[in-house]
C-alpha cells in the first residue's frame, strides 16, 4: 500500500526551523514533532536563504528575505493597476444606471475578478448576483440598447453633439428615436454637450496691396463643385512655437480641397501649396470664385496672378468682418473644439502634423455630419446629388 505523503502548514514549517534553532538540535526537535530529521534539515536551509519568505504556501511564489517589501509592493501595485483597468472600462458605465454597471460586469467577468469590479463600481455583490437571475424585461432592454446607442455617438462625435444631431445620427444608423427621447436619455446618463467658445480673429490685413470687392457677399450655397472655394489661415501652438493652418473648402459640399501647415506665414508657405492641393485634387472651373480674407497672402501678386490665369474671380471679405468668411471661421472653430483643445498638452510639430491629417481627411471631409448638408456626410451627399 502506498504511503500517504503528510501535508505541513507554512506555520508549522517556521515553528519547527525555530524551534530547531532554539534547542541547537536538529535529531531531538525533528523526533520530537515526529518529522525526519533530514526534512527539518532541508527546511533550516530554506529559511536560511529566504527567512520570511521561506513558506509562502501551496502554489505561492518564494521570495528572498531582501525582497520581500519589493513583492509586497508589487502585489500592491499589480492590484492597484487591475484597479485602474477597470475603472477606466467601467467609468462611462456609472453615470447610465445600475443596469449598465450590471451589464458592464456581466460582460467582464471572464476577466476581472466579479467582487472586485463590484467595489469599483459602487453595487453590492448580492445585488449584481439578483440580477443577473432575473434578466431584464423587453422594455428594459430596449431602453438599454437606446441608452448605449446614444452614448456611443455622444462620446464618437466628441461630445460637441447635442440632441438633434445624435437623433438624426442613429435614425441614420437604422435606430429608429425621437429628439425627445435622444434628450431624456441623455439626462438620465448625465450626458451635456460641449459649449462652443468664440474664435478669435488674428488677420492682419494692413499693406498697401490691392484688395479686391466683396463680391461673394455672404451667398454661401453652390450647386456644383468648384463653384466657390473659401479659404482662411488660423495659428494652431505647439511646443515653443506656432504652425498655420491654410485651408480652401469648396461651398458645394464643404469639403477641405486643400490644406497646408507650415511655420511661416508667406504666400509660398501656405496658401501657395494648398492651391495646388486644391486645383490637383478637385480641379479648377473657369469663372471660379475664390474668396478669403484681406491677408497679404491672398492679397501679393503672385497668388493673385494665379487667380487670374486660372480664370477666377477674387472676392475678398470686408475689413474687420469675420463672417463675410463664416465657413472658413466655423471649420476652425470646429477644428480647434474638437481637436486642439481636447489635447492633454502642447503637441510636437509631428504630431501635430499626424493629428491635423487624421482630423481632415479620416474625420471632417469623410466622417463628420455638416448641418448645411442636412447633416449628411460629404461623401454622403455626393452620392445623393
Amino acid at each position: 500500500m502506498a504511503e500517504i505523503k503528510k501535508l505541513y502548514t507554512s506555520e508549522f514549517k517556521k515553528n519547527a526551523v525555530l524551534l530547531s534553532y532554539e534547542r541547537n538540535n536538529v535529531q531531538c526537535t525533528a523526533i520530537e514533532l515526529d518529522i525526519s530529521p533530514k526534512l527539518l534539515s532541508k527546511w533550516r536551509s530554506v529559511y536560511v536563504k529566504y527567512r520570511e519568505g521561506s513558506f509562502p504556501g501551496q502554489g505561492k511564489k518564494r521570495v528572498y528575505y531582501e525582497d520581500q517589501k519589493i513583492f509586497t509592493l508589487e502585489k500592491k501595485l499589480a492590484a492597484s493597476k487591475l484597479r485602474l483597468e477597470i475603472l477606466e472600462e467601467g467609468i462611462r458605465y456609472k453615470s447610465q444606471g445600475k443596469n449598465s454597471i450590471y451589464n458592464f460586469i456581466h460582460q467582464n467577468k471572464d476577466k476581472y475578478p466579479i467582487g472586485i469590479m463590484c467595489q469599483i463600481m459602487g453595487v453590492s455583490t448580492s445585488m449584481y448576483n439578483l440580477r443577473i437571475q432575473q434578466p431584464l424585461s423587453a422594455r428594459e432592454i430596449q431602453a438599454e440598447l437606446l441608452k448605449n446607442a446614444i452614448s456611443s455617438v455622444f462620446f464618437e462625435f466628441k461630445q460637441y453633439r447635442g440632441c438633434v444631431l445624435i437623433a438624426r445620427e442613429l435614425n441614420n444608423r437604422g435606430i429608429q428615436i425621437s429628439e425627445d427621447q435622444v434628450t431624456f436619455f441623455m439626462k438620465r446618463l448625465g450626458l451635456q454637450r460641449r459649449i462652443k467658445k468664440k474664435y478669435k480673429v488674428t488677420t492682419d490685413s494692413k499693406h498697401t496691396l490691392y484688395i479686391s470687392p466683396n463680391v461673394l457677399n455672404r451667398q454661401f450655397t453652390a450647386v456644383r463643385p468648384s463653384q466657390i472655394w473659401v479659404s482662411d489661415i488660423t495659428y494652431l501652438q505647439i511646443e515653443r512655437r506656432f504652425l498655420y493652418l491654410t485651408v480652401i473648402i469648396d461651398i458645394y459640399d464643404r469639403k477641405i480641397v486643400g490644406w497646408h501647415l507650415s511655420s511661416s506665414l508667406s504666400a509660398n508657405a501656405t496658401i501657395l501649396p494648398a492651391w495646388n492641393m486644391a486645383a490637383n485634387g478637385r480641379g479648377i472651373e473657369k469663372g471660379l470664385l475664390f474668396h478669403s480674407d484681406r491677408g497679404t497672402q491672398y492679397a501679393n501678386k503672385s497668388f493673385t496672378k494665379i487667380l487670374k490665369e486660372s480664370g477666377c474671380i477674387q472676392s475678398m471679405s470686408r475689413k474687420g468682418n469675420s463672417m463675410d468668411n463664416a465657413v472658413a471661421e466655423s471649420f476652425f472653430n470646429s477644428l480647434k473644439r474638437e481637436l486642439i483643445k481636447k489635447q492633454p498638452r502642447l503637441l510636437t510639430p509631428k504630431e501635430m502634423r499626424s493629428e491635423i491629417y487624421e482630423y481632415i481627411e479620416n474625420w471632417y471631409n469623410k466622417k463628420r455630419r455638416h448641418s448645411a448638408l442636412d447633416y449628411m456626410t460629404i461623401e454622403e451627399f455626393n452620392e445623393e446629388n
